[in-house]
């Protein structure tokens, strides 16, 4: 334990006793464990390190009902988000969770033991209320609803942790400091008044202006503090992000400003967000907080509006201001004046005077089709590390996904479209027909829905990892069910382009050329579970295509394809 900036307790649960450590390790080996996820892992580590004091562990049923309903802990103290860990009734049900048991909390990488959990209380939350108390919104628009809902398991489990490690990194390790190890470099370069930047985005050169006109204003000096653990769905990589900041800071003046990673499952949470992101840079020693616009907001809600209004955040923080101890700075907005080539901020801009911006939108599609960014609005480093990472839409790869009846040609369209593109040349293309995945891939599986979808999600992971390293992929499996099918959009379009192509040759026509016998067999019970005959297909509700080769030439199949690959750039003049 070390005293916080304000004279409080900042409460660090790193054993440092040798000794200790090893009972602790020794008793672990003993104990009923609990694999954590990506989530509890970043919140694990920031009860253990002291980023989230006064907490000493995941929060009891009081704790919890009372910083749910009234932003305070029982103490008094404030704090807005819940702190919980999310368990499974088979696991309560099993005996090894109850009051009073220790349990060995485990990482997910590499099964190691970080702490162990003495149990004070198991129970079942209201998540409906939890949602609107603590989001404003049962909306699972709002992506920790979603989380809560669709991911957090059926109970919560709370009680008090011991530390046996912090979880290991192995990437920028030089930037990753605990609340203690951040104190002391603030001590080590005299930094007495340190504002601290929150950001999940990229920065550019209306960033590094507000901050550096943020420290200035205070005599302060800047702690670049991104948020690398979960962020919103869709954020830019933090690999990306952080390169960024490493190579702005040497924009920013000498010795003005460092950078260091917070690992921290960010909830979106806007105004309470905010508050919760106060706490956590003043147990990291600074005196001082930038609030944003609309801060830690997850943008629109299901009705297309958005979850929080664009200064609740701002206004919740001032609430409470006198509790926090770190000095609160509004977010000034900045504009590009190319007149006199500056930021200035929006309230000091002269009536009727030009300005420029460049919105997230128009940025991704800039990126996306390798249009040109203009100097005024980031630096040329920054633009090189971005566009290594977003390259251009005909540099990404792609997968082309085939569904339909067996027999409905999807095979013969998948081999004529990969030859097509083959001659091409502008990328490997890589063709997974449905006979090779069964039997290089998925040998031991059966035919019940549950195999297939393992068989389709093998073939979206395969295809995900081709279309990461900028391949082409051509996919025809009969993939029958639609969640399936959705399950390998979602994984594909996380690293390139997906185009699901309904084949949708009539169930009579695949029958009609089956020359094999094969659809005899199955209606004669002699195959159990054929797609069409004894066993159901999902016709996609929303395909790319929707083709029918027995009403249009094979050829000309492959055309609309190539055409729709042009339409999209992932194909054409490089």
């Amino acid at each position: 334990m070390s005293n916080t900036p304000h004279g409080g307790i900042l409460k660090d649960l790193i054993v440092r006793d040798a000794p200790r450590k090893d009972q602790l390790v020794a008793e672990a080996e003993n104990l009923f464990s609990i694999v954590l996820n990506e989530r509890q892992v970043c919140d694990l580590e920031l009860l253990l390190n002291g980023g989230f004091s006064p907490l000493e562990g995941f929060m009891n049923r009081e704790e919890y009902e009372s910083v749910v309903n009234n932003l305070r802990l029982p103490s008094g103290v404030v704090w807005p988000i819940p702190i919980t860990l999310d368990v499974t009734e088979s696991q309560v049900d099993q005996g090894k969770l109850r009051s009073g048991a220790r349990v060995v909390l485990r990482n997910p990488q590499d099964d190691t033991p970080l702490a162990i959990l003495t149990v004070s209380d198991i129970w079942a939350p209201n998540k409906s209320h939890e949602a609107v108390a603590v989001f404003g919104a049962d909306d699972r628009a709002h992506p920790a609803v979603e989380y809560l809902h669709a991911v957090s398991k059926e109970l919560y489990v709370g009680g008090s942790l011991e530390a046996i490690s912090l979880p290991a990194h192995y990437d920028f390790v030089e930037n990753r400091n605990t609340p203690a190890e951040l104190r002391g470099l603030f001590k080590k370069l005299n930094w007495t008044r340190v504002v601290a930047f929150q950001t999940r985005n990229p920065m550019h050169r209306a960033h590094r202006e507000l901050t550096v006109r943020a420290a200035r204003a205070r005599q302060c000096n800047v702690l670049i503090h991104p948020s690398v653990g979960m962020t919103k769905p869709g954020d830019i990589d933090h690999y990306t992000r952080v390169r960024v900041y490493k190579a702005l800071l040497p924009k920013y003046p000498q010795g003005m400003a460092t950078l260091s990673l917070l690992p921290l499952a960010m909830r979106m949470g806007g105004p309470r967000e905010a508050l919760w992101h106060a706490i956590i840079r003043k147990n990291y020693g600074c005196t001082h907080f930038i609030v944003g616009r609309d801060h830690a907001g997850p943008g629109a809600n299901s009705q297309g509006k958005d979850f929080y209004g664009p200064y609740d955040a701002q206004e919740l923080v001032h609430k409470y201001k006198d509790e926090l101890h770190i000095e609160v700075v509004p977010f000034q907005m900045v504009a590009y004046v190319p007149e006199t080539d500056e930021y200035i901020p929006n309230d000091e801009l002269p009536e009727g005077v030009k300005t420029l911006n460049i919105s997230g939108t128009e940025l991704r599609r800039r990126l996306r089709t390798g249009a040109p960014i203009p100097d005024w609005f980031t630096y040329p480093e920054v633009q090189k590390i971005l566009r290594q990472s977003h390259p251009p839409q005909n540099l990404k790869g792609f997968t082309i996904f085939f569904t339909g009846y067996w027999n409905s040609g999807a095979k013969e369209i998948a081999a004529a479209l990969q030859m097509s593109l083959n001659q091409d040349g502008q990328r490997p293309t890589t063709l997974l027909v449905g006979e090779t995945i069964r039997s290089e891939l998925s040998s031991e599986l059966g035919f019940t829905k549950r195999e297939r979808d393992i068989n389709v999600n093998r073939i979206g992971f395969v295809a995900a990892e081709i279309t990461k390293c900028g391949g082409a992929v051509i996919a025809a499996p009969i993939a029958p069910y639609e969640d399936a099918r959705e399950q390998a959009r979602k994984l594909i379009e996380k690293v390139g382009g997906f185009i699901l192509v309904h084949v949708a040759t009539p169930l009579e026509v695949c029958i009609k050329k089956d020359r094999s016998g094969t659809y005899e067999r199955a209606k004669k019970g002699l195959i159990k579970g054929f797609t069409g005959i004894d066993d159901p297909y999902e016709v996609p509700v929303k395909p790319t295509l929707k083709v029918d080769p027995s009403t249009e030439s094979i050829s000309q199949i492959v055309h609309e394809i190539i055409l729709l690959l042009e339409k999209q750039g992932f194909i054409g003049e490089r």
